[in-house]
């Protein structure tokens, strides 16, 4: 009984000696970062962890501590960046401070420490770079990639046409452009709308895209100690499973045909890369590589694009006016003569303010993929330890007042000047910013304003019938329904002659 007595004492005293150094450690640490609400012990702040607590709660945490405040990931601080000022000093201004990423153990698990979601240093800046020159050599940005998405413009609309003025959900058209246009670069295919290929291209990558936010992997990068319960750790493994076996047998076939004098893709420039570097020991080009740079570039330049092509239809439908205005433009820059180029953007500033201002509203993705500081980093008066977590909140961006002439509301006119001329805001971060901005967004620019513009010059969008029109403020209080469940009807215009 006496020995009971003297154990429970002293695993009392222990806990009570293990919680005041929590305290002690974490108000130490405290006292250096930016204010925030104050850590529960252990549990941190769940409350305001996770993407939707950041667009419930960040606004208020904002007003109570200003730009830069601090939440809890269980004893982990994040800190918070909030209006544009904040972001574009941490992303532009602190731009190689704020370059890096933070453990994300479900993430790594698959990707072998490969994927651009996660990685930092030397391997994050060879890939990327890589990624980009090569996509360059594929066409991204010169003239040839236009005239690759201005003929996929045709089979679009062709697809659109045959709707026959029914009620339709454009995110399978959408998808189906854009998933061709991307799967050209990377994978040198183009499919027919309604090949099983396409099909299978679309669905792995929107199935891997939904399972890199599931609430399983949101749990297990919390607790990692969770992957070494075996079921959970194949189910994460399994997660990506599909979308390695898709991208392997393209690799593999790219093998059988690889012609070194004639690269004709992304796959085949990396698999010449691997190639020059085999006898360097720690290169960062193998197929392990390979597979998860093409998934990352397929998750981020097929989805993102097309369910932008799809709120932009939506949007237009409920706005009848502003696409009449955007249809004369387009009538009077191209006539009948060809549909929209490049070339006609700088002629067309009010269908380019339109485009932008859609994105912006959208706000596809409020908080920004978590950054991590490569150094300890003093910032607008506090010092952030290196590896600190940081989310750059792009959503306060967006609608930041001071930026915006309304902020809250659809409002081409947020990108136009006083002689109705176009103006590109530094606050339009829809692609984020700084050392890791979107590495396709020069093409992503290209395939919504081409697109879209295309579709405008052929057709007039309505609602259902007996669908309401709704503006942006009473669309976005069910904005996941507003983006993604919608329908629209598409009825062929006569397009006038050239002016």
């Amino acid at each position: 009984m006496i020995v009971s007595s003297l154990l429970s004492v002293a695993v009392s005293v222990f806990f009570i000696f293990f919680f005041l150094l929590f305290f002690w450690r974490k108000q130490k640490k405290s006292q250096l970062l930016p204010p925030g609400p104050a850590p529960l012990p252990l549990l941190g702040t769940p409350k305001y962890v996770g993407d939707s607590a950041a667009c419930k709660y960040f606004p208020e945490l904002y007003r109570k501590y200003g730009p830069v405040f601090t939440i809890w990931k269980l004893t982990d601080p994040i800190v918070v960046v909030y209006g544009y000022e904040a972001v574009k000093d941490a992303l532009l201004n602190q731009s190689e401070e704020f370059s890096g990423r933070p453990s994300s153990p479900a993430i790594d698990l698959y990707s072998e420490g490969y994927s651009f979601p996660s990685i930092s240093g030397e391997r994050f800046q060879q890939l990327r770079r890589f990624t980009i020159t090569s996509l360059r050599n594929c066409g991204m940005g010169k003239k040839s990639m236009e005239r690759c998405v201005f003929d996929e413009s045709k089979n679009l609309i062709e697809a659109v046409r045959e709707t026959s003025g029914k009620p339709f959900n454009p995110i399978t058209p959408m998808s189906c452009a854009v998933g061709n246009i991307v799967s050209y670069i990377l994978l040198g295919k183009d499919f027919h709308y309604k090949s099983p290929e396409l099909e299978e291209l679309i669905t792995v990558t929107r199935k891997f895209v939904f399972d890199l936010h599931s609430p399983l992997q949101e749990i297990v990068n919390t607790f990692p100690v969770l992957l070494k319960i075996p079921f959970l750790r194949e189910k994460i493994l399994s997660e990506s499973s599909a979308m390695k076996s898709f991208v392997k047998k393209y690799i593999e076939e790219h093998k059988r045909s690889l012609n070194p004098a004639a690269p004709r893709d992304f796959i085949d420039y990396f698999l010449l890369k691997i190639k020059e570097e085999e006898n360097r020991s720690e290169s960062n080009f193998n197929e392990t590589s390979l597979i998860l740079t093409i998934m990352a570039v397929l998750g981020a330049g097929n989805e993102t694009t097309s369910r932008t092509l799809n709120f932009c239809l939506i949007i237009i439908s409920n706005y009848p006016e502003v696409q009449a205005k955007v249809q004369q433009e387009i009538d009077e820059v191209t006539g009948s003569a060809h549909a929209p180029e490049m070339m006609d953007r700088a002629q067309m500033p009010y269908t380019n303010a339109v485009v932008h201002e859609i994105q912006r509203i959208m706000d596809l993705a409020p908080v920004a993929h978590p950054h991590a500081v490569t150094e300890e980093t003093q910032f607008r008066g506090y010092t952030i330890p290196k590896g600190t977590a940081v989310i750059p909140f792009i959503s306060s961006v967006l609608s930041d007042p001071t930026q915006w002439e309304t902020p809250e509301d659809f409002n081409p006119g947020n990108f136009l000047d006083e002689k109705g001329q176009f103006q590109l805001k530094p606050a339009f971060m829809a692609f984020s910013a700084g050392k890791r901005i979107c590495a396709g967004e020069g093409l992503a620019r290209m395939e919504i304003f081409l697109l879209f513009s295309a579709l405008l010059q052929k057709f007039t969008f309505t609602l259902p019938p007996g669908t309401e029109r709704q503006d942006w403020n009473k669309l976005k209080q069910d904005k996941f329904k507003a983006m993604f469940l919608s329908e629209v009807c598409a009825e062929p215009r006569a397009v006038s002659s050239t002016t």
